[in-house]
């Protein structure tokens, strides 16, 4: 695999993908760190609720999952130079971060659900409950 790109033809200078991915690969130990502790606190979370929480859980494990996948990838692109694992590494990150964003407004549109709902109750019980002036 080659270990280098090419710039366009005007440019006449190589890029070494080792100094591409070193940006990724110093915070590599914290995205390994995020990683881990959402694995855990999700697994808690599994174990706690007798395996219910497994409904809600596998999004926040997969991308988990994720994130380990592309600070191995990221690891391998600085070290060995090969191009297509930070190619690898950035695609996972890209999936991780439209998943992030599109489970976020998920939550927002269920959240003005519940708000709606919640008024309508609201205004409901009110024909029911006669409080004495």
């Amino acid at each position: 695999m080659s270990s280098q790109f090419a710039a366009p033809p005007d440019g006449g200078k190589i890029i070494d993908v080792a100094d591409l991915a070193r940006p990724l690969a110093e915070g590599k130990g914290w995205i390994k760190f995020l990683a881990i502790v959402q694995i855990v606190f999700m697994s808690i979370y599994v174990v706690v609720s007798l395996g219910l929480g497994l409904i809600f859980a596998w999004l926040p494990i997969w991308l988990s999952v994720l994130l380990l996948q592309s600070a191995g990838a990221i690891e391998r692109a600085e070290q060995q130079g090969d191009a297509e694992a930070l190619k690898l590494a950035l695609g996972k990150l890209k999936l991780y971060f439209m998943i992030q964003a599109i489970a976020m407004i998920v939550g927002f549109c269920l959240a003005i659900v519940g708000i709606i709902l919640a008024i309508a109750f609201g205004f409901s019980m009110q024909h029911f409950m006669h409080f004495p002036h």
